[in-house]
């Protein structure tokens, strides 16, 4: 039995690692087929582990998700210090772009449950982001940096739409970060502030 226990981790392990490398080829819609052959395991033991291509990614993705929370707390604690609680809801979401666009299928793992769907599934990818990036938010929404009534679900609705957007181009990031700023920084020109307008302090 301990021998069967050792096998099934050595092959959870092996199946993982070449599916990791299969879905930063071709993302979401790597062949389970080919992650099977190339692992030198049987389909059947690919769906025992992995039964869902849901369940397959939100494994690949594991850790990388616990690395944004692990950022999120830290700008989280630092924001306590520098006040600057709308710099930190935008690293944040700047890295998880990043991620998103580096790391194809990650937006395809967050859409496999609407966000913001109270029957999402405690731990998969999408409710991990959206219990990180949460408190960022409140905090820059209580210190009006960004617009009342933004919602987790608006940004990660954002980010996730820029990274499927734009990871056919021939040079994704850029693009990414060029739709981000838009997004961020509105359609309008810069320009000086005149001091008899009133200041819109509640944009994101």
């Amino acid at each position: 039995m301990t021998g069967q226990r050792a096998d099934a981790r050595r092959n959870y392990a092996r199946v993982l690692a070449v599916a990791e490398a299969e879905v930063a080829a071709h993302g979401a819609h790597a062949s389970l087929e080919q992650i099977a052959r190339t692992a030198g395991v049987g389909s059947g033991t690919v769906r025992r582990h992995f039964p869902t291509r849901r369940a397959l990614l939100e494994a690949v993705f594991q850790q990388r998700i616990h690395a944004l929370c692990d950022l999120a707390h830290s700008l989280d604690e630092d924001e306590d210090d520098d006040g600057d609680s709308r710099r930190a809801l935008l690293t944040w979401l700047r890295e998880l772009l990043d991620y998103a666009v580096a790391a194809r299928g990650l937006a395809d793992a967050l859409t496999y449950v609407p966000l913001g769907d109270e029957g999402s599934q405690e731990g998969s990818c999408a409710s991990v982001i959206e219990t990180a990036c949460a408190p960022l938010l409140r905090r820059a929404i209580a210190d009006r940096t960004v617009r009342s009534g933004t919602t987790v679900h608006d940004l990660l609705t954002l980010i996730i739409g820029i990274a499927l957007a734009t990871e056919s181009q021939s040079d994704p990031r850029r693009q990414a970060e060029r739709a981000f700023l838009l997004a961020v920084e509105g359609l309008s020109p810069t320009r000086p502030e005149r001091h008899d307008e009133p200041h819109d302090t509640g944009e994101l």
